[in-house]
């Protein structure tokens, strides 16, 4: 019996968050998932109900934003072992958005801000071409949103991370595509209906109205679709939205 295939999750926070739905959708596709994110109690709560539904997953408490960290978490994806075979299907999911008066930002606010959703995507992006071009295959996909192609009012710092995230990806891609990595961008156009945006505004769903936010399966759905792409036909970047978000 061939082994399962391994997914790797990088940025997995609340059960109802976009990573833990991208890793429930990988592990119902039959793939043992790395379920990777700061916070233990987090990351092991998403493994084990993804076990508890039948599927495959380890739990593996990473910083992003320690080089060796990462190294570490692609050393584990790329080892055929017990859990399975090496990775096949990667996603960068980490970040974090603040509105901020520029004018009282601190330096740290900014550079934390880079670090987490930029120098990240870095790391994860480079260990990855770096295990999967000897091999001419494998999807990487990475989470933008609107401030990846626009600035805001107070979230200079978001939109500058963000961009600079982008600008990388289309680096990868350009230079590794040609040799049979898929690497995409997800640009995500509106609010996440998650843990982290109805925490902090528990009304937000009841103002956007009926599918008025992002459902996380539905983007999950998207990550997938970009994973059994045939090559003829790849697609680089994609925007999703609600029906009712204007652009």
């Amino acid at each position: 019996m061939a082994k399962k295939r391994k997914a790797v999750v990088l940025g997995v926070g609340a059960e109802k968050g976009l990573g833990a739905a991208a890793s429930r959708r990988f592990a119902k596709e039959g793939y043992h998932v790395l379920v990777a994110g700061r916070t233990k109690a987090k990351v092991d709560k998403v493994a084990d109900s993804i076990r508890a539904a039948s599927g495959s997953a380890t739990a593996v408490t990473v910083d992003g934003t320690r080089e060796a960290d990462v190294i570490a978490l692609w050393d584990k994806a790329m080892a055929d072992d017990a859990d399975g075979a090496p990775v096949d299907l990667a996603v960068f999911n980490m970040g974090n958005n603040a509105a901020v008066d520029i004018r009282e930002m601190t330096a740290q606010h900014f550079e934390d801000s880079w670090r987490v959703g930029c120098f990240a995507g870095f790391l994860f992006g480079r260990e990855a071409v770096r295990r999967l071009a000897p091999l001419g295959r494998g999807t990487v996909l990475f989470t933008g949103a609107s401030g990846s192609l626009r600035g805001r009012p107070r979230f200079a710092a978001f939109n500058a991370t963000k961009g600079g995230l982008r600008l990388l990806v289309q680096s990868l891609a350009r230079e590794f595509g040609p040799q049979g990595l898929h690497i995409a961008h997800a640009i995500i156009d509106g609010g996440i209906e998650g843990e982290r945006l109805l925490s902090r505004m528990p009304d937000r769903k009841d103002k956007a109205g009926a599918d008025g936010l992002l459902n996380i399966e539905a983007i999950a759905d998207s990550y997938w679709h970009l994973h059994t792409q045939h090559r003829s036909a790849w697609t680089h970047e994609i925007d999703l939205r609600p029906y009712k978000e204007p652009f």
